[in-house]
């Protein structure tokens, strides 16, 4: 590989910070966090309450548009390897990520999925996101619950050269 290798991510509790900062480490990754203009609050976040914002969103799709700080990457053009990372909400990726994936081009970039979920899989999410961005080479994704091991993030990443 010739190009630099990014880890952009969404994480709303911890868990998806954590994974993302294994895999730069480990791939020598550059990161790039997505930040919602409003970020989520642990009440905006509480899933079982169906007035809380995440379950808003949820029932109503157009609330999904959700505005981030910024979507433009530092000397974006210089990245072919893309890791995207993001928890699982009702299934799919959390819908702060849409928004990043909209807003860049991945063309002539590998791009490869990974999510955070206590019980949810991957699901079509990967391919969701791949259909939303429009461009690049997506490949399969991967699940880390919560609590995953540094060891199982680094034994999937070895995985990818093995492929």
């Amino acid at each position: 590989e010739t190009g630099k290798t990014l880890v952009v991510y969404y994480s709303a509790s911890g868990n998806t910070e954590r994974v993302a900062k294994d895999i730069a480490e480990a791939a020598g990754a550059d990161l790039f966090e997505i930040v919602p203009t409003e970020v989520y609050t642990s009440d905006d976040l509480d899933w079982t309450n169906p007035d809380s914002r995440v379950s808003r969103e949820h029932d109503d799709e157009s609330l999904r548009d959700v505005p981030l700080t910024t979507t433009e990457v530092p000397d974006w053009d210089s990245y072919d390897t893309v890791f995207i990372g993001y928890p699982i909400w009702w299934g799919i990726a959390a819908w702060p990520v849409d928004t990043f994936v909209k807003n860049n081009d991945f063309t002539g970039k590998t791009v490869i999925p990974f999510c955070t979920s206590a019980s949810s899989g991957i699901g079509q999410s990967g391919e969701l996101l791949a259909e939303a961005a429009g461009t690049g080479e997506w490949l399969a994704g991967q699940r880390f619950s919560y609590g995953t091991e540094k060891a199982d993030v680094l034994a999937w990443l070895e995985s990818l050269t093995q492929e």
